[in-house]
């Protein structure tokens, strides 16, 4: 299996729509002189940037704070962590931070990586890059994109579940994203925190 072309079909101002052709070897035992097959896949791509940074952020007083956004894809409301696309020239921290405080207020003393990956292989080749933020400061709203509806939401974690449960009950999308990214950033933390005790 091989990538051989790839072909824009339309673009926009944020995302591009490509047609990939691949080779298709999966028979292991081909007839002589047979070709493999090619195949054609429909993606979409980011324009203008190198990939896209989620955040985890923990309080001092143990609560995550989500955001509730409006995303006209699913014409609906979506309770997620904050993200946002990485400059040119931005390293991923850089923008993880930038991206905090513009849809939180919040600044981090840390900043620790946990993750990276694809977050819709299927149609996207979009890979995200995870962050864990604690030590939070409140510094205040950051400039955020005038396309942008959001508001930041902050909830104990001994009461995530219900929370998210009481969202979703009143009409509210919730990304996949939130409950397991938001367990892995914990255990991340409560490991660190074992390793600096030693």
């Amino acid at each position: 299996m091989k990538v051989i072309s790839r072909k824009t079909l339309w673009k926009g101002h944020y995302l591009r729509s490509v047609l990939v052709e691949y080779l298709d070897e999966r028979d292991h035992n081909p007839p002589p002189g047979a070709v493999p097959k090619v195949r054609n896949w429909e993606t979409i791509e980011r324009i203008g940037c190198n990939g896209v940074v989620v955040i985890v952020p923990f309080t001092d007083d143990n609560a995550v704070i989500l955001i509730r956004q409006y995303r006209p894809p699913v014409d609906g409301y979506v309770i997620e962590l904050p993200a946002g696309l990485i400059d040119i020239g931005e390293t991923p921290e850089a923008s993880a931070r930038r991206e905090l405080t513009e849809e939180t207020g919040y600044a981090a003393r840390s900043m620790d990586f946990l993750i990276s990956g694809p977050a819709s292989s299927g149609s996207s080749s979009e890979i995200l890059d995870v962050f864990a933020a604690s030590g939070l400061t409140f510094v205040g709203i950051g400039k955020r994109d005038e396309a942008e509806n959001m508001e930041p939401i902050t909830i104990p974690l001994e009461m995530l579940d219900e929370e998210v449960a009481r969202l979703e009950q009143n009409g509210n999308y919730i990304d996949l994203k939130v409950h397991g990214m938001i367990r892995l950033a914990k255990v991340f933390l409560e490991k660190k925190s074992s390793a600096r005790n030693l």
